[in-house]
């Protein structure tokens, strides 16, 4: 048994070093500047929420090219990993600034995109690690600047409330059923999900509640929303595993995909691939919005 489980082992690490890595293929699209000042169509502005304003605390907010301010448009809300650096070149800072899914998906045009906050335990500052302070990882901090983030944008740049889609990468990832899922209060919130690399429940991390049990519990308040669930390597596969064998939820309203690189890391989103094409369509899909001019 311990052979074949090696065996097994190997075959999977193998197989990801085959794929690809992100730098062979030129990105076609290249993030925004993150300026200060008032949001216009196509400007990427870092803003504080007025309750919020003695502290330390930011979101970035980016209104799309064709931005009319009578008309109601997808918001992309999005959590970032956390800040890491790996051995290959692969990175992410955990701030705001770093976020590449929602962009990637949009192509730029026709979707408001938020970047939000993970908030300290006292809430009066941005961090890069999980959210909250250790030992306790109080999620209520980074929830509550959350939700008041997603109605200040509807309220006043013309989101749409029935479409409203909750993106995240790695830790942000597991944000999406973690914090999104995490009370009915936020749970009502969301129209979708995309997940990449990572999933609530599948492991068990630092900050509590992270098991199986749990996570099982906040899936209930998914209630048939779609979910977009990507990874490198066979990531997604590991996810579906779990979703119906340990969650026993149903996989009918989850789409898997592989990123086809190799890399732990969002910039995939900003290369042409397959998983961007089907991720894209899924959105127009669930949404009724081709996002992304280019494929």
């Amino acid at each position: 048994m311990k052979h074949l489980l090696l065996f097994l082992a190997l075959l999977v690490i193998g197989s990801r070093a085959e794929l690809p890595d992100i730098s062979s293929v030129p990105a076609d699209l290249v993030l925004p500047e993150t300026t200060t000042g008032a949001p216009a169509p196509g400007k990427r502005v870092r803003a504080t929420l007025t309750r919020w304003r003695d502290t330390s605390v930011y979101h970035v907010l980016y209104l799309p090219t064709d931005w009319k301010p009578a008309k109601r448009y997808p918001v992309i809300v999005e959590w970032t990993g956390n800040r890491y650096q790996s051995p290959t070149g692969d990175e992410c800072s955990g701030s705001p600034e770093d976020a590449k899914l929602g962009y990637g998906l949009s192509g730029g045009a026709g979707c408001v995109w938020l970047s939000l906050p993970y908030v300290n335990g006292t809430g009066t500052r941005n961090i890069t690690t999980w959210w909250g302070d250790a030992p306790q990882y109080s999620p209520e901090p980074t929830l509550a600047y959350a939700r008041a983030a997603v109605r200040f944008v509807c309220d006043t740049f013309g989101g749409d409330p029935e479409r409203i889609v909750l993106a995240g990468f790695s830790r942000g990832a597991i944000a999406c059923n973690y914090l999104g899922l995490h009370d009915d209060e936020t749970a009502q919130l969301w129209s979708g999900f995309v997940c990449y690399s990572h999933y609530d429940g599948v492991r068990k991390w630092p900050f509590p509640h992270s098991d199986p049990g749990a996570a099982s519990a906040r899936l209930n308040r998914l209630k048939g929303r779609a979910q977009f669930i990507c990874a490198e390597g066979s990531g997604a596969d590991d996810t579906r595993n779990y979703l119906v064998g340990t969650a026993g939820i149903s996989a009918a309203e989850m789409t898997f995909c592989s990123t086809g690189f190799k890399n732990h890391n969002d910039a995939w989103i900003l290369r042409p691939s397959e998983a961007r094409v089907r991720l894209r369509e899924w959105f127009a899909k669930n949404f009724g919005y081709p996002a992304g001019p280019a494929q």
